[in-house]
């Protein structure tokens, strides 16, 4: 009996272990990620109703944002955190709300999207943009639709392909379409031949260093967000996402293992009515689902395949009254090798009926950088640190509230 004992022990270990320590999704040597707190310093208290994140504290208490727009850059987390847009470039102002996919005027979004040099891109008044052709987004480059409402919609919306450091903010991206056969231009010497885009809200190819923050996106004949073909480092946050079907997909497909390197923050967004799933679907990758709000779904939440790593932390969930869709988690595989696939669940909040099915073992923290590293919150304290999701009314000298 005494030989079998350690035998046992190792079987409890490397099986069962996973399922029944789910509170925790770090081993002994990951102590910098045990330490969630209600509410820190890097969170500000604003009303009884409303709290302000880490990103948002960083920026949004400051009436004088729009004499240093560029600031913004410097208040991302998470894997994104590098993210510098334009921030060492000039001001380029959109007054013009007409689309030349070949020949841009200057004033319009297109033409300062293509420059080669790094551009802070603003808008002078409310303007709804619908694009002739995908909207090919050049690196260092920040659209900021502060200060003004500024909607992309009923034609193809944005593709961000091959390129570093891109920050999108405060604008509404929603009904896009299919993108057009025919000849787009990508920088200021290049126009080439597109087959036509999928009909995404954003679409990041083979990217890096990319911060979507504050955009409502919605009602795409594709997904909302794609992120596929080896992109990495990238954050998505404070975003509202409501009536859609495939809402966010992390890897291109079950075959293409470029999508290992992978890492993706999704944190502070609200999930809200009218999704059915990929909130996200994660292939191969990496994905910290952090202090989101779910408001119910249709199929699932958060799905995967091709054994990608999912840590969920600090999320509000609240189930759909559908009693046979309450599981947050769908695994997208034909045998039981996702038993060995990395999925935890760490001080999540589940309503209404809502559970996670968790899986793997092992470490499964997100080895942040110092600089890319913060502290979640509570997840009772999600629906405040979500009241904001979505562009800011954001008013010249006044704070972004």
């Amino acid at each position: 009996m005494a030989t079998l004992t350690p035998i046992i022990l190792l079987l409890f270990s490397r099986f069962l272990l996973p399922y029944l320590t789910t509170t925790s999704y770090a081993d002994s040597t990951d102590n910098n990620y045990l330490n969630t707190a209600d509410l820190n310093s890097s969170y500000t208290l604003v009303s009884e109703n409303l709290i302000l994140n880490t990103i948002d504290s960083c920026w949004r208490s400051n009436s004088n944002w729009a004499s240093n727009r560029q600031a913004l850059a410097r208040c991302a987390v998470g894997f994104g955190k590098d993210a510098i847009g334009g921030k060492f470039g000039a001001i380029y102002e959109v007054n013009d709300a007409s689309d030349d996919p070949v020949n841009p005027k200057p004033g319009t979004l297109r033409y300062g999207v293509i420059q080669t040099q790094p551009l802070w891109i603003i808008f002078v008044k409310d303007m709804v943009i619908t694009l002739e052709n995908e909207l090919i987004v050049n690196s260092y480059k920040t659209i900021d639709g502060r200060g003004a409402k500024v909607e992309i919609a009923y034609g193809p919306c944005i593709t961000i392909q091959d390129v570093t450091h891109v920050i999108i903010h405060g604008i509404s991206i929603h009904d896009c379409k299919q993108g057009k056969v025919g000849m787009v231009r990508s920088n200021e010497e290049h126009v080439g031949h597109r087959g036509g885009s999928d009909g995404d809200g954003i679409a990041i190819f083979g990217s890096s260093n990319i911060w979507i923050d504050h955009c409502f996106l919605a009602r795409c004949t594709d997904g909302l967000i794609d992120i596929i073909h080896a992109s990495t480092s990238v954050t998505i946050s404070n975003n509202y996402f409501t009536q859609h079907d495939k809402v966010m997909l992390l890897g291109h497909n079950d075959e293409f293992t470029a999508d290992r390197i992978m890492k993706v923050t999704v944190a502070f967004n609200r999930f809200a009515s009218g999704l059915v799933e990929r909130m996200p679907r994660v292939r191969f990758g990496y994905a910290h689902v952090v202090n989101n709000q779910y408001e119910g779904w249709i199929m699932y939440a958060i799905g995967g395949s091709a054994d990608p790593t999912i840590l969920s932390e600090g999320n509000y969930f609240i189930g759909p009254n559908n009693v046979a869709a309450k599981q947050v988690t769908k695994r997208e595989t034909i045998d039981k090798s996702w038993n060995e696939w990395k999925w935890r669940t760490y001080k999540d909040k589940f309503m209404n009926g809502a559970y996670f099915v968790p899986s793997g073992y092992g470490s499964c923290a997100p080895y942040y950088s110092a600089s890319q590293s913060f502290v979640a919150a509570s997840a009772k304290l999600v629906p405040q640190l979500t009241l904001s999701a979505g562009p800011l009314p954001c008013v010249l000298g006044k704070a972004c509230s």
